[in-house]
């Protein structure tokens, strides 16, 4: 009879170390791009807004979450979706900021499923409201030619400060996580941040964490704790907090350290899939499906470093 693997380490102590962000941050002020919508857009998708700060939103479509920043310069958009969200997105702006115009659009990072949509948002505010994204973006988007996802028009390296109506909102590159070019989004004046796909509210990895970063992604883990949020928008799932970023970290430290004891003991990557288990996140959202998987693509990871 097989044996399942459990492990539950401490996870603040096991991250690595690392520099602090860089003093210097650029400031940006940009000037307003786009008037208010024109004539409601075909949504496409339904598309919900929740309030979850003072002139700060959660927009959900289906799966996906989109992010808005209400200021007195315009809003702030991030992420797109899709052009079937992007259109639902222009009405749920117009709902929850009225005759605002809108500000700029950021991504969150180069995959299509979070950036597409931006030419809708645009056109839906009857001009061209400027994109921004991290300045490994650019290539990719650039290279992959879809007119639905324009490539950005500002990027910058490390941390970004957008000033639109004397409202801050801080970009910050926390390195290389579940893509090369993710950023967070964090506003001080009421302690949000947006962060996508590295970290979610209570859910275990996709899939087998395609494309994902591993050798940094623990450093981005602990520098992302460094910025004093407290209320978190996840790219997919329900609003979370600080104690949820900590369950996360947790979790991808937990399934590091099963995962290891898994090689040490001679496992095989298919005999640690189905025998590695952290019970204690057996109720988190896709555990059943992607739990397994999670385990092989860390198993990869750690194969390949060992030799």
């Amino acid at each position: 009879m097989k044996t399942a693997i459990h492990a539950r380490l401490p996870i603040r102590a096991r991250l690595r170390a690392h520099p602090l962000f860089p003093a210097a941050t650029l400031a940006l002020t940009l000037p307003l791009a786009c008037a208010p919508p024109a004539d409601e857009p075909d949504q496409g998708v339904e598309v919900s807004h929740t309030e979850v700060a003072d002139g700060i939103y959660q927009l959900n479509a289906g799966s996906h979450n989109a992010f808005l920043v209400d200021t007195d310069g315009g809003v702030v958009a991030f992420d797109p979706i899709s052009v079937e969200a992007a259109a639902g997105l222009a009405v749920a702006i117009r709902s929850a900021a009225p005759g605002k115009p809108l500000a700029a659009i950021v991504y969150s990072h180069s995959d299509a499923d979070h950036a597409t949509g931006a030419s809708v948002l645009q056109q839906a505010f009857e001009g061209d409201a400027p994109i921004i994204a991290q300045e490994r973006a650019l290539p990719i988007i650039t290279a992959g030619g879809d007119p639905n996802l324009p490539p950005p028009d500002l990027t910058f390296a490390d941390n970004l400060t957008l000033r639109f109506g004397g409202r801050a909102i801080e970009l910050h590159y926390l390195g290389p996580s579940h893509t090369d070019n993710l950023l967070v989004a964090f506003v001080p004046d009421q302690r949000v941040l947006f962060a996508v796909d590295f970290v979610s509210n209570d859910r275990v990895g996709y899939r087998d964490l395609p494309g994902w970063h591993f050798d940094e992604l623990y450093v981005a883990l602990d520098r992302l704790m460094e910025i004093p949020f407290e209320t978190v928008v996840f790219g997919h799932g329900a609003v979370g907090d600080r104690s949820t970023i900590d369950r996360q970290l947790a979790y991808y430290a937990d399934l590091r350290d099963a995962v290891q004891e898994a090689i040490d003991q001679g496992l095989t990557e298919e005999e640690a899939m189905e025998q590695v288990r952290l019970d204690d996140y057996a109720h988190w959202g896709q555990y059943e499906a992607w739990f397994p998987m999670n385990v092989g693509a860390v198993y990869r990871w750690l194969a390949g470093a060992s030799t």
